[in-house]
């Protein structure tokens, strides 16, 4: 039988109109339903000149980490830093559009178009030109490595 997966998959680009909106894909709009995302938790990732996307299920994971540290080591801050500091919520409109805002234009160098990236639990706003270079970099470095897989 035949079951839907809700995961952030493969990857896709569109424009930003002239308003500074750019359409969700529709694939990542149906998993953001099946999730029953209302408001999403955006934040500057920690490798990738990228701009992470996720549900406050995300934000809690994050948290949860940083409750389990010890407040005084600078592993516990770094991370709030890095998640609270870096980070913002964000809405789709009506028509599952997300602003481009310079929260997300600083951080990527985004500016006429947006690259989707799924990365199973949330997924990924990049600079498209910066993911191709990315995913080529990884990809070297795996058959550098003889990883397959």
């Amino acid at each position: 039988m035949f079951r839907v997966m809700s995961r952030f998959l493969s990857n896709a680009t569109n424009r930003i109109d002239a308003k500074g909106r750019v359409s969700v894909p529709s694939a990542f709009r149906s998993v953001l339903v099946q999730r029953n995302v209302q408001e999403l938790y955006c934040f500057q990732d920690f490798v990738f000149p990228a701009i992470s996307v996720g549900g406050p299920d995300l934000l809690e994971r994050f948290e949860r980490q940083i409750a389990a540290e010890d407040p005084f080591l600078p592993d516990a801050n770094e991370m709030s830093l890095l998640i609270h500091g870096g980070g913002v919520f964000m809405k789709l409109d009506a028509e599952g559009r997300l602003m481009v805002t310079d929260f997300i234009r600083g951080f990527t160098g985004i500016s006429d178009e947006v690259t989707f990236v799924g990365r199973a639990d949330h997924f990924q706003l990049w600079q498209p030109q910066a993911f191709v270079a990315a995913q080529a970099q990884a990809r070297g470095e795996r058959k550098l490595a003889g990883k397959r897989s």
